[in-house]
């Protein structure tokens, strides 16, 4: 089994430690989070670093690279407090990573991508129409990750939306049947196959 240690580390390509660092993790979570500005100019942008970090109440968070350059999302976050986590499916993974490159502020990724915003409740940063799940947050607290200056945006969730048919009895919902995708590394989509679901687990 090949052995990589930090002087290895220190010696790898910076692409290639990005690509390696990013894929050795593991699986991870593929979301559209929507947001607008005060004006009502919305911003889409993918990110694979979504985590369940409570149920009760329910908070989300994800990851937010350093502020050294514009970042939009953040900005329309702290602005105006709420934003949408859309999960991408199959039918779209094209049109989703696309929203990672980097538009002008004068451009919403909705138009230039191909999504098409919808609004429930009121709420006021855009759900993606074609997201089969979606979420609606408010914007709680951040930490300043010193280690290399990211940002943990933590948000509780108000709203849900999603077809009945996938939430089981206990509650659990059915993200493979949702048509899901999972992320690997970067540039990488997978589908996601159920192999088996447990019982709570006890001594």
């Amino acid at each position: 089994m090949l052995h990589i240690d930090t002087d290895s580390i220190s010696k790898m390509q910076s692409r290639y430690q990005a690509n390696f660092f990013n894929t050795v993790s593991g699986f991870k979570s593929a979301n559209l989070i929507g947001t607008a500005n005060q004006n009502g100019h919305t911003n889409l942008a993918i990110f694979n670093s979504v985590i369940h970090l409570g149920a009760k109440p329910p908070l989300l968070g994800f990851i937010l690279r350093p502020t050294t350059v514009d970042r939009h999302t953040y900005e329309n976050i702290k602005k105006t407090g709420y934003y949408t986590f859309n999960h991408v499916h199959e039918s779209f993974i094209e049109k989703a990573h696309q929203t990672s490159a980097k538009y002008d502020r004068k451009t919403s990724e909705f138009e230039a991508c191909g999504f098409e915003e919808e609004y429930f409740d009121r709420f006021h940063a855009p759900y993606v129409k074609e997201s089969h799940i979606k979420l609606g947050l408010k914007f709680k607290e951040e930490h300043l990750i010193t280690a290399n200056d990211t940002i943990l945006i933590i948000g509780k969730v108000l709203h849900a939306y999603l077809d009945e048919k996938l939430i089981a009895e206990d509650g659990s919902v059915d993200i493979s049947s949702a048509g899901t995708v999972t992320i690997s590394g970067l540039y990488e989509y997978l589908r996601t196959t159920k192999l088996k679901k447990f019982e709570y687990a006890k001594p």
